[in-house]
């Protein structure tokens, strides 16, 4: 059995309440390219990197340019599209900057959380699918004074969540077995991404259930989940816990 070498946090919907901002931020964009967002588009917005929204809006809308409004999505060339989706993302990128900017709120139970694992000398990062700016805004903002190892954002792998590599960077940046390490997450492409980094995961689902799973273990709050929680994930991850052990 592996000790606990770090753990490793994501940002949105699991340390801070932004998920509820991003959704703000593409039903705005949405409606610009003239797309009404509903519960339909949610797997492809909630928990998901910039470009993968940007491009789930353009797929779904065409682009909306405004200056050839009769072309469809199959007129386009493959240069319309490639405008069209960094214009998207720019949108969502600064849009969504502004709204974290002004202050995003905690989940309850993680200021508590950091500082006993700060407290007990357990290193922890950040690993996150948002942008570097967000990433820096939110930690200079509601994140101050967390004394996060190092942060990772979307812009330091060249793949995102789902995919492995934001884990597997952490991972190596702490010299640890990725199956030593803990990855905390709210989202279905959070733990998508930390299941094949090969981490064991502590699920605390936000916005999008996510679904079991052998290395999952689930919990309702953070403010049920302690160190011994998260050791407990390396050992016999349990469909649910019931909170933190007594003292």
């Amino acid at each position: 059995m592996n000790a606990l070498a770090a753990v490793l946090f994501d940002m949105d919907g699991t340390l801070v309440d932004t998920e509820v901002l991003w959704w703000e931020t593409a039903r705005e964009v949405a409606a610009g390219l003239g797309h009404r967002l509903t519960d339909a588009d949610a797997p492809e917005v909630v928990g998901r990197a910039v470009a993968d929204t940007a491009a789930h809006l353009i797929g779904v809308t065409g682009g909306g340019s405004p200056t050839l409004p009769d072309r469809t999505a199959d007129d386009r060339t493959a240069d319309d599209r490639t405008a069209a989706l960094a214009r998207t993302a720019a949108e969502l990128t600064e849009s969504f900057f502004r709204k974290v900017d002004a202050g995003a709120p905690l989940r309850p139970g993680a200021a508590a959380l950091l500082a006993s694992l700060e407290g007990a000398g357990v290193p922890f990062a950040l690993v996150s699918a948002s942008p570097r700016s967000v990433v820096d805004a939110v930690v200079a903002g509601s994140l101050a004074g967390v004394d996060f190892a190092f942060t990772l954002s979307a812009d330091d792998t060249v793949r995102t969540k789902p995919h492995p590599d934001p884990y597997c960077t952490a991972a190596e940046r702490f010299a640890a077995d990725p199956a030593a390490c803990v990855a905390v997450e709210d989202s279905p492409d959070g733990t998508a991404s930390a299941d094949a980094a090969g981490c064991a995961v502590l699920v605390v689902p936000s916005l999008l259930p996510v679904a079991p799973g052998r290395t999952r273990t689930f919990a309702r709050s953070l403010e049920e989940v302690d160190l011994g929680v998260l050791s407990d994930c390396l050992r016999r991850p349990n469909p649910e816990i019931q909170g933190p052990k007594p003292a």
